[in-house]
């Protein structure tokens, strides 16, 4: 005859340990670093399509060189209020859930994510459709020009519901910590985007030469199969957040969570384009030379966002993972790092031309007057590219702790500064330095006013 054992003395099962969510446990800045590395390959792909689209434009004549001039602005606001803005929202929303243990409610954000992106897509598609020619001729579009432009735009905005679920969608699996996929989706675009638009639109191997609805169908087919690849890895379980279409329905919060986060931000990225468009209207009336030589610094000062955009979102799940899960303080220092190592590194390409412009400006122009408006541009402007990189970066960590209005309220005093001061400058004869100046001092108050919202706002519940 055998006797039980009393219960509290039998052997019990080890239970194992719970999962360890290494974002909020590892050490800030080599983490910091790890998931920054990916965001910045990708950009560097996003670079080379800039760099090639522009050489193939100018196979193709002035005029498209011209038209493409007109539409830039429009396709950067789409990316930026697509990828950083409601993009942000999105990995906000999802890192806030995963850091509160919420597996199920962030599988639920990330399919009305996709909802807001398409809807979306579909506003700024009839929206350019139908407002795209007006829109160009005030930026001063005429003739050929504005044709060249329209050719572009019409295809490319036909689709712009790719566009946005690329970028809501790579948003979606940024706010899981994976920076790998949506980086090798993006690299994969460029790509194609390049192959293609170029033999679209230079007829080579044989194929009609379409122009500049060649160009823009190359984007348009490179964005329509980046966002099939990361549906179906989103579907497919290979994600760290599978999508779970079984007994979904509307929920009017998970709207708001990625909302009211996102739908502010996009005012960010509006900001940005109206402080070039007004100040490229401003500066039109100091001469071709002084205008040109301005377009180079401000196309710098695009090619180092991604920089900034780099650490900011990768910034974004380590801090919405911390904030979900109640370490505060652990998400303020995630963001300051990320601040730090984006203004360090933006910075010093900064000072890098300040004091020696004609590493930029000889690769794009020999004409005397144009290196003399971008010297003195990069001479006023360039030391102020920290407070630039520093403001970037640290909007999309307030977008992790879902407070973005300090920061947008920044970027609303860098464009009255621009648009206000630049006028009066204007209106008082002011030499284009006095202009550029203005213009650095302006990123030094959107960096410092970032900086200082921050740190005043109350994080977390």
């Amino acid at each position: 005859m055998t006797i039980d054992a009393p219960l509290d003395m039998r052997p019990t099962a080890a239970v194992p340990p719970a999962p360890t969510n290494a974002l909020l446990t590892s050490p800030i800045l080599p983490t910091l670093l790890t998931l920054a590395l990916p965001n910045a390959i990708a950009m560097v792909g996003t670079t080379l399509v800039a760099v090639a689209e522009t050489l193939y434009i100018g196979r193709l004549g002035t005029e498209p060189l011209a038209g493409i001039a007109l539409v830039f602005p429009f396709v950067m606001l789409t990316q930026m209020m697509s990828a950083g803005a409601m993009g942000g929202g999105v990995s906000s929303a999802i890192s806030r859930a995963l850091g509160a243990g919420d597996r199920d409610r962030a599988a639920t954000l990330a399919l009305h994510a996709a909802m807001i992106g398409a809807c979306a897509g579909l506003f700024f598609t009839a929206m350019m459709l139908a407002f795209g020619h007006a829109f160009y001729a005030l930026l001063g579009g005429r003739g050929g020009v504005l044709e060249q432009a329209m050719q572009y735009s019409n295809v490319l905005f036909s689709g712009a519901i790719a566009i946005w679920l690329v970028n809501t969608l790579a948003s979606v699996v940024r706010g899981t910590g994976d920076m790998r996929i949506p980086s090798i989706a993006l690299i994969g675009i460029a790509l194609v985007q390049i192959a293609v638009g170029g033999a679209l639109g230079l007829g080579l191997f044989g194929l009609p030469g379409l122009g500049m609805r060649g160009v823009a169908a190359g984007q348009l087919a490179a964005f329509t199969l980046g966002a099939i690849f990361l549906v179906w890895h989103l579907v497919s379980g290979r994600s760290r957040l599978t999508l779970n279409f079984n007994g979904f329905k509307f929920q009017r919060d998970m709207f708001f969570d990625i909302l009211s986060v996102g739908a502010v931000s996009c005012l960010s990225p509006l900001q940005t384009v109206l402080t070039v468009l007004i100040f490229t209207k401003i500066l039109a009336g100091y001469g071709t030379e002084t205008l040109a030589g301005y377009g180079m610094g401000s196309r710098l000062e695009f090619l180092l966002t991604p920089i900034a955009f780099a650490f900011g979102v990768a910034s974004v799940p380590m801090v919405g993972m911390a904030i979900g899960a109640g370490l505060v303080t652990r998400a303020r220092q995630v963001a300051w790092t990320a601040g730090a190592a984006a203004g360090i590194t933006v910075g010093a390409i900064g000072l890098i031309v300040a004091a020696k412009p004609s590493l930029w400006v000889s690769m794009f122009t020999g004409d005397p007057g144009v290196t003399a408006a971008a010297n003195a541009y990069f001479t006023w402007a360039g030391p102020a590219f920290a407070f630039f990189g520093i403001g970037v970066s640290l909007y999309f960590s307030s977008q992790g702790a879902a407070k973005v209005g300090g920061p947008v309220m920044a970027g609303t005093a860098r464009l009255l500064i621009v648009g206000g001061g630049g006028w009066w400058l204007a209106s008082m004869g002011a030499p284009a330095s006095a202009l550029f100046a203005l213009v650095g001092a302006a990123m030094v108050v959107y960096g410092l006013g970032t900086a200082l919202s921050i740190r005043l706002t109350r994080w977390g519940k």
